[in-house]
């Protein structure tokens, strides 16, 4: 299945659904179309029961270089109601991503900057070119990553989440990297077989595993030491009566 007219094209191919930021011209930058249909083409691949992954990227030399100059005009013109709901938009992508039952696996070509890098950060998993840039530059322009704030302070330490918001700068791969911003950098010209190999191997794991698995680590945020284990004690038994735990211990047994 495939949609070629949109802002944000769609394709499955096997176990693995593609979803590309299709504005090269704009550096995919986002918009209420596009942001509408990235919306739609999650939706699509979470219904698909086929899907064990999807593969988000950017037409063209970059993955998304943020709000285009339309959507900065419109927000200097906006009222505070009008705001809210364009900021709850944005919003709602952010958190469909972690509601998605399968990985989400961001690939990173160029610039991931400000809404862009914000898009990549709320993915599951980033994969990057060892050329790609990221940066939170909103400060320069006295805007705040505000929505992106919640996820990116899970993901690398308070003090470098500190750093990135309040100074605007851009940073390579290899750095995004280190801090925990990028789970793997690869080489410009190998990226698209590292990515292949990278969620290939979602294909040949249990896909009821994997749902149970995001839907705990998500669900564990805000929770006490304590009710972290009893969920965690709840999805084990849940995943005990599977029938991917079923078939898996069977084999496991004959050997």
């Amino acid at each position: 299945m495939s949609e070629t007219d949109s802002e944000a094209l769609y394709a499955v191919e096997g176990a693995i659904a593609r979803i590309t930021l299709n504005r090269p011209e704009k550096r995919n930058a986002l918009n209420d179309a596009l942001i509408g249909g990235l919306k739609h083409a999650l939706a699509e691949a979470d219904k698909d029961d086929a899907v064990r992954a999807i593969v988000l990227t950017g037409a063209g030399a970059d993955f998304c270089s943020g709000a285009d100059l339309s959507a900065l005009q419109k927000i200097s013109e906006s009222s505070i109601t009008e705001n809210l709901e364009d900021a709850a938009s944005l919003m709602e992508l952010f958190t469909q991503i972690r509601r998605v039952r399968v990985p989400v696996v961001a690939a990173v070509r160029g610039r991931a900057l400000a809404g862009g890098c914000g898009l990549a950060t709320a993915c599951d998993m980033v994969l990057a070119t060892a050329s790609a840039r990221f940066g939170y530059p909103e400060v320069k322009i006295g805007f705040v990553p505000a929505m992106v704030m919640a996820i990116l302070r899970r993901n690398v330490s308070e003090k470098r989440a500190f750093e990135l918001i309040t100074r605007g700068a851009e940073i390579g791969a290899e750095e995004a990297e280190r801090i925990g911003l990028v789970n793997h950098v690869y080489a410009d010209e190998a990226f698209g077989t590292e990515v292949e190999n990278f969620v290939s191997v979602f294909e040949k794991t249990s896909l009821s595993a994997v749902m149970l698995s995001k839907r705990l680590l998500y669900h564990m945020d805000g929770m006490t030491f304590d009710a972290a284990l009893q969920s965690g004690a709840q999805v084990n038994a849940i995943a005990r009566m599977t029938e991917d735990c079923q078939q898996g211990i069977a084999r496991f047994l004959k050997k």
